[in-house]
Protein backbone atom coordinates (compact mmCIF):
# COMPACT_ATOMS: atom_id res chain seq x y z
CA UNK A 1 0.00 0.00 0.00
CA UNK A 2 1.44 3.35 -1.00
CA UNK A 3 1.82 6.05 1.61
CA UNK A 4 -0.19 9.17 0.79
CA UNK A 5 1.98 11.98 -0.44
CA UNK A 6 2.07 15.12 1.65
CA UNK A 7 1.54 18.35 -0.18
CA UNK A 8 1.76 21.38 2.02
CA UNK A 9 1.35 25.07 1.48
CA UNK A 10 1.82 27.69 4.15
CA UNK A 11 1.84 31.32 5.11
CA UNK A 12 3.45 33.13 8.06
CA UNK A 13 3.07 36.49 9.74
CA UNK A 14 4.72 38.18 12.70
CA UNK A 15 2.38 40.03 15.06
CA UNK A 16 4.12 42.37 17.49
CA UNK A 17 2.93 43.05 21.02
CA UNK A 18 0.49 45.92 20.99
CA UNK A 19 -0.63 44.95 17.48
CA UNK A 20 -4.29 44.33 16.91
CA UNK A 21 -5.61 40.80 17.03
CA UNK A 22 -8.02 41.96 14.30
CA UNK A 23 -5.03 42.22 11.94
CA UNK A 24 -4.32 38.51 12.56
CA UNK A 25 -7.96 37.59 11.85
CA UNK A 26 -8.07 39.72 8.71
CA UNK A 27 -4.84 38.15 7.45
CA UNK A 28 -6.13 34.63 8.17
CA UNK A 29 -9.48 35.45 6.52
CA UNK A 30 -7.67 36.40 3.29
CA UNK A 31 -6.08 32.94 3.18
CA UNK A 32 -9.35 31.20 4.06
CA UNK A 33 -10.96 33.10 1.17
CA UNK A 34 -8.17 31.95 -1.15
CA UNK A 35 -8.76 28.35 -0.04
CA UNK A 36 -12.51 28.76 -0.63
CA UNK A 37 -13.36 27.89 2.98
CA UNK A 38 -15.38 31.05 3.67
CA UNK A 39 -17.90 29.96 1.03
CA UNK A 40 -17.68 26.14 1.20
CA UNK A 41 -17.26 25.75 4.97
CA UNK A 42 -18.25 29.04 6.64
CA UNK A 43 -18.70 27.51 10.11
CA UNK A 44 -15.21 26.02 9.98
CA UNK A 45 -13.79 29.32 8.70
CA UNK A 46 -15.42 31.13 11.66
CA UNK A 47 -13.94 28.55 14.06
CA UNK A 48 -10.49 29.07 12.52
CA UNK A 49 -10.77 32.85 12.90
CA UNK A 50 -11.85 32.59 16.54
CA UNK A 51 -8.95 30.20 17.20
CA UNK A 52 -6.50 32.64 15.57
CA UNK A 53 -7.85 35.37 17.88
CA UNK A 54 -7.49 33.21 20.98
CA UNK A 55 -3.99 31.95 20.23
CA UNK A 56 -2.61 35.37 19.30
CA UNK A 57 -4.28 36.93 22.36
CA UNK A 58 -2.71 34.26 24.57
CA UNK A 59 0.74 34.99 23.14
CA UNK A 60 0.34 38.71 23.80
CA UNK A 61 -1.49 38.60 27.13
CA UNK A 62 -0.07 35.55 28.91
CA UNK A 63 3.35 35.15 27.30
CA UNK A 64 3.94 38.92 26.99
CA UNK A 65 5.42 38.11 23.61
CA UNK A 66 5.21 38.85 19.95
CA UNK A 67 3.28 36.13 18.12
CA UNK A 68 4.48 34.28 15.04
CA UNK A 69 1.34 33.07 13.26
CA UNK A 70 1.63 30.31 10.68
CA UNK A 71 -1.12 28.76 8.59
CA UNK A 72 -0.20 25.58 6.76
CA UNK A 73 -2.36 23.16 4.86
CA UNK A 74 -1.67 19.55 3.99
CA UNK A 75 -3.85 16.71 2.72
CA UNK A 76 -5.46 16.28 6.13
CA UNK A 77 -6.08 19.69 7.63
CA UNK A 78 -5.32 23.34 8.03
CA UNK A 79 -2.86 23.89 10.88
CA UNK A 80 -2.97 27.17 12.79
CA UNK A 81 0.25 27.60 14.77
CA UNK A 82 1.28 30.43 17.05
CA UNK A 83 4.78 30.62 18.46
CA UNK A 84 5.67 32.86 21.42
CA UNK A 85 8.69 33.25 23.70
CA UNK A 86 7.20 31.77 26.88
CA UNK A 87 8.17 28.23 27.84
CA UNK A 88 4.93 27.80 29.83
CA UNK A 89 2.57 25.50 27.96
CA UNK A 90 -1.14 26.41 27.91
CA UNK A 91 -3.55 24.43 30.03
CA UNK A 92 -7.30 24.09 30.13
CA UNK A 93 -8.57 25.89 33.22
CA UNK A 94 -11.88 26.03 35.00
CA UNK A 95 -12.41 29.80 35.17
CA UNK A 96 -15.52 29.67 37.37
CA UNK A 97 -18.79 31.40 36.75
CA UNK A 98 -17.63 34.88 37.74
CA UNK A 99 -14.31 34.86 35.87
CA UNK A 100 -13.95 37.15 32.87
CA UNK A 101 -11.07 35.22 31.33
CA UNK A 102 -9.50 31.80 31.25
CA UNK A 103 -11.71 30.30 28.57
CA UNK A 104 -9.41 30.64 25.56
CA UNK A 105 -8.03 27.11 25.46
CA UNK A 106 -11.48 25.71 26.34
CA UNK A 107 -12.74 27.44 23.18
CA UNK A 108 -9.84 26.14 21.09
CA UNK A 109 -10.49 22.65 22.45
CA UNK A 110 -14.17 22.90 21.48
CA UNK A 111 -13.56 24.43 18.03
CA UNK A 112 -10.52 22.58 16.65
CA UNK A 113 -10.51 18.98 15.52
CA UNK A 114 -7.39 18.64 17.65
CA UNK A 115 -4.69 20.84 19.16
CA UNK A 116 -1.32 20.47 20.81
CA UNK A 117 1.40 22.57 22.36
CA UNK A 118 5.12 21.89 22.18
CA UNK A 119 8.12 23.46 23.79
CA UNK A 120 10.63 24.97 21.37
CA UNK A 121 14.18 26.21 21.94
CA UNK A 122 12.94 29.80 22.31
CA UNK A 123 9.44 29.37 23.73
CA UNK A 124 6.54 27.25 22.58
CA UNK A 125 4.22 26.63 19.66
CA UNK A 126 0.51 25.93 19.96
CA UNK A 127 -1.07 24.30 16.92
CA UNK A 128 -4.74 23.67 16.18
CA UNK A 129 -5.90 21.44 13.31
CA UNK A 130 -9.08 21.95 11.30
CA UNK A 131 -10.28 19.46 8.72
CA UNK A 132 -11.86 21.47 5.97
CA UNK A 133 -14.32 20.74 3.23
CA UNK A 134 -13.77 17.54 1.30
CA UNK A 135 -13.63 17.74 -2.45
CA UNK A 136 -16.48 15.89 -4.11
CA UNK A 137 -15.57 12.78 -6.07
CA UNK A 138 -16.87 12.52 -9.59
CA UNK A 139 -19.82 10.08 -9.91
CA UNK A 140 -18.54 6.57 -10.53
CA UNK A 141 -15.00 7.39 -9.38
CA UNK A 142 -13.48 4.74 -7.15
CA UNK A 143 -11.47 5.48 -4.05
CA UNK A 144 -7.74 4.82 -4.27
CA UNK A 145 -6.38 2.06 -2.07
Amino acid sequence: MDEPSVRAVGWARSLPMGGEVKAARDWAREHLNALGWTSTAPETADAVLLTVSELVTNAHKHAHSNAQLTLSRDDNCLHISVHDTSAELPARRSPGLEGTGGRGMLLVDALADEWESRPCPHGKSVTACFRGPRTERAPGAEAEH
